[in-house]
């Protein structure tokens, strides 16, 4: 029968089929064709319980209560045990216990289902004794809170903690219950500390995340305009918690309206609404005259984080409908030396982010309405050439500028279009130094895609030259940074070719002269610090800078208090004067080629002299300048803050002043946040630090555990062989603190991290590896833990042992032993050896005393621990060994001696026990099988050894005769 033909019950029956064969999948589509196909309603039920029990074991649990919830409307009471453990696998225990309830009133002495209940029973007690607390607490925090006569500090955590409640379900439910958003909305009004208003703000934020109920009634009770009014501020913290509450909103709203629902119900209608608001608002706020800068930015972040979600009301074409590109341009062409009563309030950092919204704009509208987009540019920049004045003109270059950033396809059509090109250069080779800047912007935009923006390219160049020649020193300055920014994509076009040999020193020390000028303005210094962030790639100018000291407190001054481009240029320039990049990176290098190509090669200075320049800049205070730098959100200037760190770290005589100042709790934050490359760099600093002195004098109190994390991290095959022996070694040194330490540094992990190592490895980590091991093993609960978690780490050791390496083996050896000795069960694992015989033996006859020792007691401890093991090491040459240890006149070790006595008293009363249980064995059967003679014989062996506990060590090779008759 061919399936177009099968009836819902046959496809049922093939649904059950599949399920009781494993295939999950097949069985959830047969049990849907099935569904599909049933009308009789007691069938149905009976398919939506089964197709539940598929997705309760795909874990698929909002499914299997749907499906339990249909069946149960069919009254197939059967489905309830399935709905009450999805209920429970999603936390919704009292809902599980009421249907747990149910389940065993029908069903009263089923024992599996009255632990269920009791299970449920004690959890939601639990949870209502902490519903209870938790009422309490929020109620608590919240006249605390709202107290305006309080102390302001108590109020602050009081605060705080009511955010902390809020992110339970529980207590989201208790603050809302208690009219908490109403109070919120009131308090903020009134409220002048800022801790407490941004909390405020929060709270609402996590109260309204993925929850439709509390975000409509914070809606109608608290409204949009308050969210607004909220955003509107010159604090960044209360920026950010505003921004992070109206996403919330969003997010609510938005998954609700993408919901898979064939039938739009009223909350998905009210949700479009709401959305529609929202953006409508959103949109029209960009261009308000009284909008904060920052609040601004925060919008438009919201506009672009957003714009591509809410597709089922295509924002981004009504975006562009509502005018809302034309919006965007008007605040990307503002400009802070045209001030007026219409500016409006901008950061450094708005442009940025508008060229990121018009490209995720144009991204969107790409394949449907992208000459809408374009349109809406090209009206914008009529409307403003319209008018014949010099200052429309400029700015809709800077919008020019800021499109070339973001969708650069738009931006390089609109300067292709007649008069604009030409307007460019004309405005670059007049005298007015801001017409200059402009141009030099827009040129360097277009020129950073050469192959997209051939347009400009072919007269941008000779445009840039006559540039670096301006009158004006912060004209010339951009434009020669702007040249070297150019290279950093490894562009060897002779055409930039601008320098001749001495030029990149007479330009550094042009910007040296800028930064230290105190009549020079801070702009014009921020650009000498970009400058030098490119000039000193070259040697001499490394030099020469790293004496000028004044100028580097000056360039670190300004780099805190400027945006992050200046920051990320005076981090570059320490960079540099570390020499901390690396090698192996291909932008550094065709960077690097760039400025060698230009400027003269480097010369041996550099080489001989970066130590010296790394303790200047120590000396000078850049430490603790990095320590400060460092809490920056960055992450690109994080990466280059550790590689400082790194570089500085790397000499010993430093390291002590990098922990004096500050510089262990900074690495610890760096190597946990960041790039992967900027994690990698502090978390070597951190392995540097570790391997000085007393660690627990570098990382006191709880430093010494949250150090360990990113130094096992290191451990991998894709870091050089030093990286891995350093961050061992560093391990090493941390484990030997304590027990808890070894417990520790277990438990991250390591033992996986430095598997490749004993497999593949070069034998200094084979050697580190081994070492570490046998630190951590010291641990009796790290060494039982070892073997619970992984039985193959005996044959690791094992592995290790069959080194050719002397000192590895050794330090092999020194591990199983102590492992053996500690862990029972890895005694039965080292059998399993093909060479463990061969191991003994290495050990026994070794001329270390040490390591005969150490063999001696790897045998007793194999001795006590397997019931077989007598066997075992009699049937070999091991006893005999022991025995000539014990006789041996020659040995001066005192403890070899004793220790052979006590291993072979062990041997004999293990080979005693083990033999009375086998003659007496083979007595039984002799005298089943009648076998009288045998039995003579076992009797007789059986009484010698019950009277008198003598029985040769080689008994069992004679068992074997004994049963034969021979």
């Amino acid at each position: 029968m061919t399936e177009s033909h099968m009836s819902a019950l046959q496809w049922y029956a093939k649904g059950y089929e599949e399920s009781r064969k494993g295939n999950l999948s097949e069985a959830l589509s047969h049990y849907t064709n099935a569904l599909k196909l049933e009308e009789n309603k007691t069938y149905k039920g009976m398919y939506y319980r089964n197709r539940a029990g598929i997705y309760l074991q795909l874990s698929d649990y909002e499914k299997v209560i749907d499906d339990c919830n249909s069946a149960l409307k069919i009254c197939c009471n059967k489905a309830l045990y399935r709905r009450c453990k999805a209920l429970e696998a999603l936390g919704r225990f009292e809902e599980a216990y009421q249907d747990a309830e149910i389940i065993i009133s029908l069903n009263p002495n089923n024992e599996d289902f009255q632990r269920v209940v009791e299970h449920l029973r004690e959890i939601v007690q639990e949870r209502r004794k902490e519903k209870s607390h938790i009422s309490a607490k929020v109620s608590e925090m919240l006249d605390l809170a709202f107290d305006v006569n309080a102390n302001e500090k108590e109020r602050e955590i009081a605060m705080n903690d009511l955010l902390v409640l809020a992110r339970d379900e529980t207590g989201a439910a208790e603050i809302f219950k208690k009219e908490g958003v109403s109070k919120i909305a009131q308090l903020v009004k009134v409220e002048k500390n800022e801790e407490v208003i941004c909390s405020a703000i929060r709270i609402v934020g996590v109260l309204c995340e993925k929850n439709l109920t509390r975000t409509e009634s914070v809606m109608k009770y608290v409204g949009l305009p308050w969210c607004l009014e909220m955003i509107n501020s010159t604090s960044i913290k209360r920026v950010n918690a505003s921004q992070y509450c109206l996403q919330n909103i969003l997010n609510t709203y938005i998954d609700m309206n993408n919901k898979p629902d064939s039938n739009p119900n009223e909350d998905l209608c009210e949700a479009q609404r709401e959305i529609d608001t929202i953006m409508l608002c959103l949109s029209y706020s960009i261009t308000s005259r009284t909008l904060k800068g920052l609040a601004r930015d925060a919008i438009i972040k919201l506009i672009m984080s957003n714009i591509h979600c809410v597709t089922t009301l295509g924002w981004a074409n009504r975006f562009i409908e509502l005018r809302g590109v034309q919006r965007l341009m008007e605040v990307a062409s503002e400009m802070e030396e045209y001030y007026s009563e219409s500016l409006l309030d901008i950061t450094s950092s708005t442009q940025t982010i508008i060229s990121a919204c018009l490209a995720k704009i144009y991204e969107n509208v790409y394949y449907d309405d992208k000459k809408t987009f374009i349109n809406a540019v090209d009206e914008f920049i009529e409307d403003k050439l319209h008018s014949p004045d010099i200052e429309s003109k400029v700015r809709v270059v800077v919008a020019i500028t800021v499109l070339l950033l973001g969708p650069l396809e738009v931006g390089n059509t609109v300067v292709a279009k007649g008069g604009i090109l030409e307007m460019i250069l004309v405005m670059a080779g007049t005298d007015d130094v801001l017409q200059q800047k402009v141009a030099l912007e827009c040129i360097v935009a277009a020129m950073t895609k050469k192959d997209k923006a051939r347009a400009i390219v072919n007269q941008g160049v000779d445009v840039l030259k006559k540039l670096c020649q301006s009158k004006d020193d912060l004209v010339r300055v951009r434009a020669l940074v702007r040249f070297c920014e150019m290279g950093s994509s490894g562009d060897s076009d002779v055409t930039i070719r601008p320098f001749a040999d001495g030029a990149a020193k007479k330009l550094a020390e042009a910007c040296r002269r800028l930064l230290t000028n105190p009549k020079k303005e801070k702009n014009m210094k921020e650009w000498a610090v970009k400058g030098l962030s490119y000039l000193t790639f070259n040697a001499k100018v490394k030099e020469e800078l790293i004496e000028d000291l004044e100028a580097i407190f000056t360039m670190i001054e300004i780099a805190e208090t400027a945006d992050q481009s200046v920051l990320f240029g005076m981090l570059t320039t320490l960079v540099n004067l570390c020499n901390a990049y690396d090698e192996q990176e291909p932008k550094m290098i065709e960077l690097t080629k760039f400025v060698k190509y230009h400027f003269p090669e480097e010369s041996e200075l550099d080489d001989d002299n970066f130590e010296e320049r790394l303790c200047a800049l120590a000396k000078a205070g850049v430490i603790s300048d990095l320590v400060d730098v460092a809490k920056t959100d960055n992450q690109n200037c994080k990466e280059l803050i550790a590689r400082v760190f790194n570089a500085i770290c790397s000499e010993q005589t430093l390291r002590e002043m990098v922990v004096d100042e500050g510089g262990t709790e900074a690495l610890l934050s760096l190597a946990l946040d960041g790039t992967v490359k900027g994690k990698k760099q502090a978390s070597l600093a951190l392995v540097c630090l570790a391997l000085t002195k007393c660690p627990e004098v570098i990382f006191p109190g709880q430093l010494i555990t949250k150090v360990v994390q990113p130094i096992v991290n290191l451990l991998n095959p894709e870091c050089s062989v030093n990286e891995n022996c350093q961050s061992l070694t560093a391990l090493c040194n941390l484990a030997d603190v304590n027990d808890s330490m070894r417990e520790y540094i277990f438990k991250e992990g390591v033992f996986q991290k430095i598997e490749a190592f004993v497999y593949e490895g070069d034998y200094l980590l084979k050697l580190a590896s081994a070492n570490l091991i046998n630190i951590l093993i010291l641990s009796r609960e790290v060494a039982i833990q070892c073997f619970e978690q992984d039985n193959s780490r005996v044959d690791y050791l094992m592995l290790l042992y069959k080194d050719e390496n002397q000192d590895i083996k050794f330090a092999a050896a020194a591990a199983l032993v102590k492992l053996t000795v500690a862990n029972k069960d890895a005694c039965k694992k080292v059998f399993d050896s093909n060479f463990w015989l061969e191991f003994l033996r290495f050990l026994l006859t070794n001329p270390s005393s040490k390591i005969q020792e150490m063999g001696i007691i790897f045998v007793l401890s194999m001795i006590r621990s397997m019931e077989d093991v007598a066997a075992k090491l009699i049937e070999t040459d091991i006893m005999e060994l022991l025995k000539a240890l014990n006789k041996n006149n020659t040995v001066q070790n005192k403890n070899i001696k004793e220790l052979t006595s006590i291993a072979l008293e062990a041997v004999a009363e293990r080979s005693s026990k083990e033999a009375l249980v086998i003659i007496r064995w083979e007595r039984d059967t002799a005298c089943r099988l009648g076998q009288l003679d045998l039995l003579n014989r076992l009797e007789k062996k059986l009484w010698v050894y019950e009277h008198t506990k003598n029985v040769p060590l080689n008994i069992y090779s004679e068992f074997g005769r004994i049963l034969t008759g021979r």
